[in-house]
């Protein structure tokens, strides 16, 4: 019979494998928990309504969407924002401001595997609610950044890429560009690293029109060089019209604003101004983030941005929103790449060598231990000690205790230190009061 295989794009996860997960998952809850931000979590299949048309047409053509036996046309989440959203929408009346959640959890996209990317992958989401100015985005920038330093990583591995939507819209509309056109010009920007030159021609051409294209395309190029707010205050400085140019004046005293406050907490190294990122989802509306490796050999490791509408989308009051998610398989293999993925053993505490006739104190040992918070095995076989001795070795105990014929008949057990190679004789009835005793040593 035919093996039933794994399905493109998802993944087993081994012990060893799941140690890692639950590694990348205990790290993330440790630095969300610094920040004071609380975690929740939402159900994995939801109306597909929840997404149509909230997080726009790239997200929608790689849902896992499918009818119900309740003839309900839903989905697999493909990612948290919606979700947490209506959750907000639900209680926003009883919600404490601002409203500072994370989440971990897995999501699901149905789009072709490549370097960085499955089909089903783990998300770190952090969400601000409540919170209209910057320091919504200064706060969860410092997450951001501070979950990829407890990694292990540093101002050498990674930035922080921010770009500005709402003042790419003002740009826009200084050269009477607005609406869905403004939207369509976004989403050619958003993917112009990955399309070539003529790729992007065309995709602008089919948006603003062949004679408007090339004019636009090579004002997109000066605003997305731009890597300082002196560049982009000489931009802004180009406006024809004036009340979307004194629009533009007012986002950057908001840029100012943020950039100090991201020097103040000491992430001045870390961040830096990139008008080339503008998210491809629908709902983002103003400052948007991307971090990225500064090799530049792995795609975005995480993003976000602010979502001001979509509460108020969901039924709820209007709501300013930000957030970020920060996806488990990139940065593995960045801290592979980097050689900072930490060794993880589950070394057990305490392995217990039983002789024949002796298993019954044995097990009341191991009964006491792990009611004490020990992680004890023991071979569930008889066999020779020197295979238990060497079973205990490869075990990565601390001690072997040994109950043997000889001892059980004198009342005793030995309890050897593996690492000091040294050995002692205790009571049976002494036996924790031995363990522990090593354990403090």
């Amino acid at each position: 019979m035919e093996p039933v295989r794994l399905l493109p794009g998802f993944r087993d996860f081994y012990p060893e494998a799941f140690r890692l997960r639950r590694h990348f998952a205990t790290i993330w809850r440790q630095v969300a928990g610094l920040h004071g931000f609380s975690e929740y979590d939402g159900p994995v299949l939801e109306a597909l309504d929840l997404f149509r048309k909230k997080s726009g047409e790239e997200i929608e053509r790689q849902l896992f969407a499918f009818t119900d036996k309740g003839d309900r046309a839903v989905a697999l989440r493909p990612e948290m924002t919606p979700t947490l959203a209506r959750m907000v929408a639900a209680k926003a009346a009883s919600l404490r401001r601002p409203v500072k959640w994370f989440s971990i959890g897995d999501q699901f996209r149905y789009e072709r595997q490549q370097k960085g990317r499955l089909r089903c992958f783990t998300q770190f989401n952090a969400d601000l609610l409540g919170e209209e100015g910057p320091a919504a985005e200064v706060e969860l920038i410092s997450l951001l950044a501070a979950s990829l330093r407890a990694f292990g990583l540093t101002e050498e591995d990674f930035c922080i890429r921010i770009s500005d939507r709402t003042f790419w819209i003002h740009f826009l509309e200084t050269r009477g560009i607005t609406g869905e056109t403004a939207r369509g010009v976004l989403g050619v920007v958003d993917k112009l690293e990955r399309e070539s030159p003529e790729a992007t021609r065309q995709a602008l051409g089919a948006v603003v029109g062949e004679a408007a294209a090339d004019p636009l395309l090579e004002a997109i190029r000066r605003l997305v060089a731009v890597r300082d707010l002196g560049e982009l205050e000489a931009i802004a400085g180009n406006g024809v019209d004036a009340g979307a140019l004194g629009a533009a004046r007012e986002r950057l005293a908001l840029w100012a604003e943020l950039m100090a406050d991201l020097e103040a907490i000491g992430l001045g190294d870390f961040v830096q101004v990139d008008l080339g990122v503008v998210r491809g989802l629908a709902y983002y509306t103003g400052f948007v983030f991307e971090a990225f490796d500064r090799k530049g050999a792995f795609r975005a490791l995480a993003g976000g941005g602010r979502y001001d509408g979509l509460v108020e989308l969901f039924g709820g009051p209007s709501l300013p929103a930000a957030g970020f998610a920060v996806g488990d398989v990139v940065l593995e293999e960045l801290l592979r790449e980097r050689g900072k993925l930490p060794p993880l053993v589950e070394a057990v505490d305490v392995y217990l060598v039983v002789g024949e006739n002796s298993r019954r104190p044995a097990l009341e040992a191991a009964a006491a231990l792990r009611a004490h918070g020990y992680r004890v095995e023991y071979a569930l076989k008889a066999g020779g000690f020197g295979k238990q001795f060497k079973a205990a070795a490869q075990s990565g105990a601390r001690l072997a205790l040994t109950f043997g014929p000889d001892e059980i008949a004198r009342g005793v057990c030995k309890v050897k230190d593996l690492a000091a190679r040294t050995e002692e004789e205790v009571p049976l009835a002494s036996v924790l009061t031995a363990v522990a005793r090593h354990f403090q040593a």
